[in-house]
């Protein structure tokens, strides 16, 4: 751990904290966590967006996880894309395909007008900062209500603040993780 930005908690010092302040201990486990712990106010702070976000949101499970994959991919974070990549699969409805055509979601043809919808938001957000008012018709016709096109927003906003954590803090991946899944290609 010793060529870290930030050395990380180690995982039983980082659970004893996570639990004192009342995280998940699997939370705790996460290298992501491990340094975010180092300010136990922060790191619940930060739990308690991405759970509500992750659990208690009234965006579509799968278009969050395709907002996150394709902001994984998009600022370069295989942090953001690792992690997610089993998540998405496993708990969200993606298929390996639609992880895949992420990298260049526009020359896909599966993606329907929700889909499309969301990854153009992403996308937007990234480049200029926020969304136009066409963007966000879209979404509201095709994603959802006010409330869940600012989830949408909410979502936008966390993980790329995640991926840009990851990446400035070069936050490693979990051990015996590889990067980039499936196939190890990465952003130019």
């Amino acid at each position: 751990m010793s060529s870290e930005r930030v050395t990380r908690l180690e995982k039983a010092k980082a659970i004893e904290i996570a639990e004192e302040f009342g995280l998940p201990g699997a939370l705790a486990e996460l290298n992501i966590f491990r340094v975010l712990l180092l300010n136990p106010v922060a790191a619940k702070a930060v739990a308690d967006l991405l759970l509500t976000l992750l659990f208690r949101s009234s965006l579509n499970p799968r278009l969050r996880e395709l907002v996150i994959m394709r902001l994984g991919w998009a600022t370069a974070s295989s942090y953001e894309w690792t992690q997610h990549w089993r998540i998405a699969l496993d708990q969200f409805g993606c298929s390996e395909e639609d992880l895949l055509a992420l990298r260049d979601w526009e020359n896909a043809v599966h993606f329907g007008v929700a889909e499309r919808a969301v990854l153009a938001a992403t996308d937007e957000t990234l480049a200029t900062g926020t969304l136009s008012s066409a963007t966000w018709e879209q979404c509201r016709t095709h994603v959802g209500d006010e409330t869940t096109c600012m989830e949408l927003v909410a979502s936008i906003a966390t993980w790329r603040w995640i991926s840009h954590f990851a990446r400035s803090l070069e936050i490693p991946l979990e051990e015996g993780v590889r990067p980039w899944p499936p196939d190890g290609l990465k952003p130019e």
